[in-house]
């Protein structure tokens, strides 16, 4: 199956379409509206999983394959992929979508939640859509064309791009207020950079680097590790405003590989200082490890 160009920018006009619809379901649920008021989470090894996950998920499934059913897709989504089997979709265009990233911020009502929707062709992003409902915002990018913010206020889209600061010195680091192991804590405290700021959601955090608050993101795996859904909508958006993504030893993030767990050192940052900045978390880890 090929698709050109063209194509790609009317199935971005879809996937946007329905990015809103799913945004306006977990903001439903998110706020406890009349027919949304009833959470049942569940937590399970990776985390909590809500209605509001199970809904949106939904949603975006069946309104995708619905509205591109002539095409042959392959649908990787957190709720559904059997990450057990760790087994490929056998496809080259495969969507991949977390339908919430950042559960427990929503559940403890941070508004630091968001949803990712991408499309990858043979295990590259080639679409991007970061929603963030509670700031009424969506972030969009497909492969070669930019990264654009559309305002759900006014409908308003307007280009973007990440920051030019590019002294280490002058950068801030975007991190969780939680979820830190020794190991990590280690690492962002030996990097000589600005300051920190906080953020909840994987696309809560490239949103802030292409917001220009801050400059560089950080996944640094320990007993457990992001996966696909995590990255590759995020990965996308960031690209095309000018930032680089990649693991700390420069090799490109693949997506669809079978194991959707991404091990190791993966960074994000405004594109200035990415080199220096891996060689630099790379001998910090090696430092800390006792290598």
């Amino acid at each position: 199956m090929e698709i050109n160009q063209e194509r790609l920018v009317e199935i971005m006009k879809i996937a946007r379409s329905v990015a809103w619809g799913a945004s306006d379901i977990l903001s439903s649920y998110y706020h406890g509206k009349a027919d949304y008021q009833d959470l049942d989470v569940k937590d399970k090894k990776d985390g909590p999983v809500t209605a509001a996950d199970l809904a949106a998920n939904r949603y975006i499934l069946e309104n995708l394959q619905a509205q591109l059913s002539d095409e042959d897709f392959g649908y990787l989504s957190e709720e559904t992929f059997d990450v057990k089997k760790a087994e490929p979709i056998d496809k080259s265009w495969v969507w991949i979508i977390d339908p919430l990233d950042g559960t427990r911020d929503f559940i403890d009502k941070t508004g630091e939640y968001c949803l990712h929707i991408a499309l990858a062709h043979n295990g590259r992003p080639v679409i991007g859509i970061v929603a963030i409902p509670e700031a009424g915002k969506l972030y969009y990018a497909v492969k070669g064309q930019g990264t654009f913010v559309q305002i759900k206020a006014d409908q308003k889209i307007t280009p973007i791009r990440v920051s030019q600061r590019a002294k280490l010195e002058d950068l801030y680091l975007i991190v969780s207020r939680t979820h830190r192991d020794e190991r990590f804590q280690k690492l962002i405290d030996y990097l000589p950079l600005k300051g920190k700021k906080y953020m909840g959601s994987v696309g809560g955090k490239i949103s802030t680097i292409l917001e220009q608050e801050s400059d560089l993101y950080i996944s640094l795996s320990g007993k457990s590790a992001a996966k696909d859904w995590d990255f590759a909508a995020p990965e996308l958006v960031l690209t095309e405003a000018g930032g680089q993504f990649s693991y700390a030893d420069g090799k490109p993030v693949f997506y669809n590989q079978g194991d959707v767990k991404k091990w190791g050192c993966i960074m994000a940052t405004n594109g200035n200082s990415h080199e220096l900045l891996c060689e630099k978390a790379t001998a910090i880890i090696k430092e800390i490890d006792g290598e």
